[in-house]
Formats: structure tokens, C-alpha cells, sequence
């Protein structure tokens, strides 16, 4: 009599629905019938993503859209995705190829094909109206970046790597696969018999995730190195979360953010360095956090060291005048983004965006409101540091002020119904920093 052996306990299992569904469920809601962005390489991770997710869009009566983003920099690479598209819709998944035509190789290769493959993602999912994408980082993608940032010498907040939800610009990113090996999604495309593409930049040895990925010499992402980071990273990220939450509350209670870009704190201090971190990320633009130990020493005692103001990280925090107790901080005037031209939806400085639905004008540009501020200190009652950083809108040949939205302001015969919008790419204070436990 034949019996089908029981599974080894050391290869990789595939990827259950049920585990899936439970993986995905802690990081809703995702509403009726919920329609789910899918970021997809063509690798076999997100290629599994892809599977999974289907599969439970489908039991919620919702459906899936994958984006597929050829960064064009290998000459296989168009090919691979057309491949992945292929896969996609044999299981009836709707895919889209975004191809990248801006990129070149050289220094900083990687962050530039980051930051170009998120916006092109974000783009594309704002014009499907998706509010949800779904993104394939694993175990190992999570232990890997503990250890870069470890390297670099990140504080708790870094140490927790990648949140299981990130809000930016009303698009939620979604890494329901964090504590998930790696060897079980390649098992759950075995399984289901689908074919998938290995990235050679992965083995590369000139890529700093690679040299770590050697380093650990697991595979699979199944070993106890990979598990104890993980592990780690989950313990800094429920520590951050925690630390979000009472940034967030100190925030709702002490500060209130104005549509000007600034932000009035009314306390006088100690304030939570993550409150203060937060807030300067809001009211610059900035990609990254600015430095802990510069944040810590502020938020101890601002009322302490604030004199007549102070700079760091691309902001300033300086006594709120006229309009009452406690501080403003807003911009640092010289850190600030050279003009855009006013095209709908441009955003300038990482701060003022130009509505998508309104016109763009030619021959202007969404600048900084900079000398021409002392025109209206009279009228005004913000602090000088906030008037300079005013987004405003130039002619393009003459620099010539053309109107100054925040103020209600506008050059004779110019048009006066001209918006700009206080549109920061972080919050600064969102959802606690999302963990799933493994």
C-alpha cells in the first residue's frame, strides 16, 4: 500500500490561505469589496504576493491590479516583465507594465530607482483610485535592513525597518509578508507550479543588501540569524509604535498645523523627541528623519535654548510672536527647493502643491514668497520666518510676484483664485508604526 509521506520538517512549506488571510487581516481595513495595488518585479516574492492576494480579493469580492515597473536598466528586463504580466493574467489578475525612462546608471543607482519605482507606483495608483498597495518585502528583505541600518548607526525608531503600513500621500503601503521566509513563497510558486525570474542585481555583490544577504548564507530565510532579526526588528517596532502614540497625543493636545506650512506648538516644553521629529519632517519635505541626537537635546528643554530661534534639519523653530505663546516651526528659508513651474499637481519643496485640478499657467512658477515677504508684514500676523517661506506663484522669465495664495493676495490684473496647498508627503503624527508578529 502506498502512503504519501508526511512533509520534512526542513523544506519550506507553501503559503497557506488561511495564514495569508490572517497576515493581511491585522492590516486592514480594506473596506467592501476592496480593490488591492499590487507591486509586482517578476521575482518569485512578488509573485507570491500576487497569487495570495488574488485569492483573498477574490473570497472578499473584491479584485487585485498589479503594477509592474521596468526601471530599464538591463536589457532583459522589459522581457521579464512582459513575462510577469503573462503569469499575472493566467490568474486573472490585471496588470499594468510602468516603464521608466529617466533612469541612467552610476553613484546612488539604488536610491534613485527607489525613489523613481514609488512614484511611478504612487502615480499609477492614484490615477486607478487604489488606496491600498501591496508590497512583497519578506524575513529576509526585513533582516537585511535592520542590519544596514545597525551599520549606519540608527536609533530604535531605525532598528524597527520596515512598518507593516506606511500612510504617504493618501496611499497606504502594505508588507503583509514581513516575518514570512522567503523559501516559503518560492514554495507556494512551486506549488502552484508558476514560473518566476531571478534579479542578478540580488547576487551583486557591488550592492550593500547583497554582501549582507552572503553574510547571513540562508537561503531560504529560514535560519536562526534571519529569525533573530526579524525577532529584533519586531521588538524596536512595537517600542516605536508606542513611541507614535504619545507623539501623536502630545501633538493633538499641544499643536495645531496651519495651512500656511508651519506648525504652532504651544507648550513650553519637555516635549517627545518623536513629536518634534515628526513635526520637522512635516513642515520640510524630508525623506528621512533628521538627527536624534539634535532633535533629543531641543525637545528636552526648548523653551531653554530657543533664544531669537533655532535651525536644524532643514527647519526652524522660532517664539510665535503675534500670534500668541509658545513656537512656530516652519522652514529654514536657505534649505528650500529651487522654483517648479505651476503644472497641476506639481509639488514644490516637498510642502505646496498646485491642485490637479486646476489649469497650469505658462510661464510661471510656484516659488518662495523669500524678499518680497516685507511687503506685507503689515497685514500679517505671521512670524518673518514663515512669510519668507510662503509658496507663491512668479513670472518664470522675471521672477515677478504674481500672487500669494496664503495671503488672499494678487498682482493687479492677475488672477486672484489661484490655489496652493499645504500637502506634506509625511504626516506628522499618522497611524503608531505598523508590526506584524511573526
Amino acid at each position: 500500500m502506498l502512503t504519501q509521506a508526511a512533509p520534512d520538517r526542513l523544506t519550506p512549506q507553501p503559503v497557506s490561505a488561511a495564514e495569508f488571510s490572517s497576515l493581511l487581516g491585522r492590516l486592514g481595513p480594506f473596506g467592501r469589496r476592496p480593490c488591492l495595488g499590487l507591486a509586482v518585479s517578476g521575482g518569485a516574492d512578488s509573485l507570491a504576493l500576487a497569487m495570495l492576494a488574488q485569492e483573498w480579493a477574490q473570497a472578499e469580492g473584491g479584485q487585485t491590479q498589479a503594477f509592474i515597473v521596468d526601471h530599464g536598466l538591463r536589457s532583459e528586463a522589459r522581457t521579464e516583465a512582459e513575462g510577469a504580466a503573462t503569469t499575472l493574467q493566467s490568474l486573472g489578475i490585471s496588470a499594468r507594465i510602468l516603464p521608466l525612462c529617466d533612469l541612467a546608471p552610476g553613484p546612488g543607482i539604488s536610491d534613485r530607482a527607489r525613489a523613481a519605482r514609488y512614484h511611478a507606483l504612487a502615480e499609477a495608483c492614484r490615477a486607478a483610485g487604489i488606496i491600498h498597495l501591496l508590497l512583497g518585502h519578506h524575513a529576509a528583505d526585513q533582516a537585511e535592513t535592520l542590519l544596514m541600518r545597525a551599520l549606519r548607526g540608527s536609533g530604535d525608531a531605525g532598528l524597527a525597518g520596515m512598518a507593516a503600513v506606511t500612510e504617504t500621500d493618501g496611499l497606504r503601503l502594505v508588507r503583509p509578508l514581513l516575518t514570512m521566509p522567503s523559501g516559503r513563497l518560492r514554495a507556494t510558486l512551486r506549488a502552484a507550479g508558476l514560473p518566476w525570474a531571478e534579479d542578478p542585481t540580488n547576487a551583486d555583490p557591488h550592492y550593500m543588501r547583497a554582501r549582507l544577504r552572503g553574510l547571513r548564507a540562508d537561503a531560504a530565510g529560514t535560519g536562526p540569524a534571519t529569525r533573530a532579526l526579524t525577532d529584533a526588528a519586531t521588538d524596536y517596532g512595537h517600542r516605536r509604535a508606542l513611541a507614535d502614540r504619545v507623539a501623536a497625543t502630545f501633538l493633538a493636545r499641544h499643536a495645531a498645523i496651519r495651512p500656511e506650512g508651519f506648525l504652532r506648538i504651544a507648550s513650553d516644553g519637555p516635549w517627545p523627541a518623536e513629536a518634534l521629529s515628526g513635526a520637522t519632517r512635516m513642515v520640510t519635505g524630508a525623506a528621512y528623519p533628521p538627527d536624534l541626537a539634535v532633535i533629543s537635546r531641543i525637545a528636552a528643554d526648548p523653551a531653554g535654548q530657543i533664544g531669537r530661534g533655532l535651525v536644524f534639519g532643514g527647519a526652524r523653530l522660532v517664539p510665535a510672536g503675534r500670534l500668541g505663546a509658545g513656537f512656530v516651526l516652519c522652514r529654514e528659508e536657505v534649505a528650500m527647493a529651487a522654483p517648479v513651474p505651476a503644472s497641476p499637481g506639481n509639488l514644490w519643496d516637498g510642502r505646496f502643491r498646485l491642485p490637479r485640478d486646476e489649469s497650469g499657467w505658462p510661464q510661471t512658477q510656484i516659488a518662495a514668497l523669500g524678499d518680497d515677504a516685507t511687503r506685507f508684514r503689515r497685514v500679517s500676523d505671521l512670524p518673518a520666518a514663515v512669510l519668507r517661506t510662503l509658496g507663491c506663484f512668479r513670472d518664470a522669465a522675471t521672477g515677478r510676484l504674481l500672487s500669494v495664495p496664503a495671503l488672499s493676495w494678487a498682482a493687479e490684473g492677475e488672477t486672484s483664485g489661484r490655489r496652493l496647498i499645504f500637502s506634506p508627503a509625511v504626516a506628522a503624527a499618522g497611524a503608531p508604526f505598523g508590526v506584524v508578529d511573526g
